[in-house]
């Protein structure tokens, strides 16, 4: 057989490439678990601000929340503990919808009755932490998660 006759010979079908959306959805348990645990931990965050004082403290002047006022101390620890359930993936579900529900909350009595938009009455992080959380009660965890690792075990 010549060369140009070999050279005329059609290679065998294969796969096309996977389209970028397929690539994306493989990683999408990934993208779910990064974004619990930076929601997760900005809320901790927050928590430990007002309740030890660290990280600038609560308010404009710094310092703690009074222990036991309401409904600023008990906002504050479901900041704290419900962060760090929500960083670890551990009762996602169920930590999420309380502090999505303490969010929402907060926007209706701190920030709503002095103007109706967020944007004016300063509660944009408010909605924006009501609406995160709220996203996790519904997809869960994602990938990386205590839910998950204690869910391999049972299973």
């Amino acid at each position: 057989m010549p060369a140009t006759a070999a050279a005329r010979t059609p290679l065998p079908p294969t796969e096309p490439p996977p389209a970028v959306g397929e690539r994306l959805d493989a990683a999408r348990p990934y993208a779910l678990a990064l974004f619990r645990a930076v929601i997760g931990l900005l809320f901790l965050c927050h928590g430990a601000a007002a309740v030890f004082g660290v990280l600038g403290g609560a308010g404009p002047q710094g310092g703690t929340v009074g222990t036991g006022a309401w409904p600023s101390w008990y906002a504050a620890v479901i900041q704290l503990v419900g962060g760090g359930l929500v960083l670890l993936g551990f009762g996602t579900r169920t930590a999420a919808l309380i502090c999505s529900g303490s969010m929402a909350y907060a926007y209706f009595d701190a920030h709503q009755a002095t103007a109706l938009w967020p944007l004016q009455n300063g509660g944009e992080l408010s909605v924006a932490f009501c609406f995160a959380f709220l996203l996790l009660v519904f997809t869960g965890p994602g990938a990386l998660s205590l839910d998950r690792l204690f869910a391999s075990r049972r299973g």
